[in-house]
């Protein structure tokens, strides 16, 4: 399976007032290596288990597999994650007939915003919100896995 997506920074709070739902994340790491990440995440009462390759295609695109998981398997496997969990709220926002999700970082990575949108091609056009602010598509910085070993607080502007 192919995921193919876009990313920004957030340039102003507008999203909240058009969000449809808010869920809060935590997710952990039990790899960072670039051609294989697998990340373990608990969502409300779910747990999921990602597997992702290497990125390409300027960062827009990855193989990646997502397999449901009971939660206290998920819990239990955040306890043997890498360094640092990444925490967020998870805000959905429709954009004619994408979805972006938005997330505030909480705990070492406060601060940072990020809106990602999903396409179905790499060159696919959608509607940019007013709120999206600079593109880091492919700043592997921004990565959530690169968050959870270097986090924003420790590296911000």
């Amino acid at each position: 399976m192919i995921e193919i997506e876009r990313k920004f920074l957030v340039a102003a709070s507008d999203y909240r007032a058009e969000a449809r739902l808010q869920i809060r994340i935590l997710q952990g790491f039990l790899s960072t290596d670039p051609d294989r990440t697998i990340r373990v995440r608990c969502i409300g009462s779910q747990g999921f288990l990602t597997i992702k390759g290497r990125t390409y295609d300027a960062g827009t695109s990855r193989q990646e597999w997502e397999y449901e998981i009971p939660l206290d398997q998920a819990e239990e496997l955040l306890l043997l994650c890498e360094n640092h969990p990444v925490e967020k709220m998870r805000y959905q926002v429709q954009a004619g007939p994408h979805v972006f999700e938005v997330d505030e970082f909480r705990g070492l990575n406060d601060g940072l915003i990020l809106a990602e949108v999903e396409l179905t091609t790499a060159t696919e056009t959608f509607i940019k919100p007013s709120w999206l602010g600079l593109e880091v598509t492919g700043d592997i910085r921004y990565y959530n896995s690169q968050l959870s070993l270097n986090p924003f607080t420790l590296w911000k502007e």
